[in-house]
């Protein structure tokens, strides 16, 4: 199984000003522009942390989930939420001859935990042996910033504010998640997924 973002999220999309105005609340950060570049830097990798530990992506984008067999022919669980479309699905047999399955033989069951693709019929189309199935879906709640959930923003901003003011400090270097942040994304927790199954 493999997962795979296919696109990045915008810079755009990333709260820089946001980002500047919660530094200057606790830090005396002044407001020019010459820094953006590295603040975008710290709210990528909040962000990133951030949906690693939840399972959700928070800017939608799109996804690629690649497996050898489906864990369920009823319903494969898809790895990311909340997902938004099935863009298609593509069969690879083991010379590597892609063939696009119809995407008119499968549904989306809408989940916050665990959205699956669901066949409209007995079961999901069948494997290549040796082969491999990907899906293409898009997820995300939505594509800007004020789309996402006001206490996954607030973990992010408390993140990136974090990795700002400890980014010269190699005693962190294992990592660490403030308990503000934690605290934030405990409810959603139990949301990751892996593998295909609850973790």
């Amino acid at each position: 199984m493999m997962l795979i973002d296919e696109t990045t999220v915008p810079d755009g999309a990333l709260p820089v000003e946001e980002f500047k105005a919660h530094l200057r609340l606790g830090s005396g950060f002044d407001g020019n522009s010459l820094q953006d570049d590295v603040l975008r830097s710290f709210l990528r990798a909040a962000l990133s942390a951030v949906e690693a530990r939840t399972g959700k992506a928070l800017i939608s984008r799109s996804f690629s989930y690649t497996l050898s067999e489906w864990g369920d022919a009823q319903g494969q669980v898809l790895p990311v939420a909340p997902v938004v479309a099935i863009d298609a699905i593509t069969a690879t047999d083991r010379t590597g001859t892609e063939a696009i399955l119809p995407v008119d033989g499968i549904w989306l069951e809408r989940d916050q935990t665990q959205p699956r693709v669901r066949p409209i019929g007995a079961a999901l189309p069948a494997v290549p042996g040796a082969g491999t199935v990907s899906v293409a879906f898009t997820a995300g709640y939505g594509p800007a910033w004020s789309d996402v959930p006001a206490d996954l923003q607030q973990a992010v901003m408390l993140l990136a504010a974090h990795y700002y003011e400890y980014r010269d400090e190699t005693g962190l270097s294992e990592g660490c998640m403030p308990f503000g942040v934690t605290s934030l994304l405990e409810r959603y927790r139990f949301l990751r997924i892996s593998g295909g199954r609850r973790s």
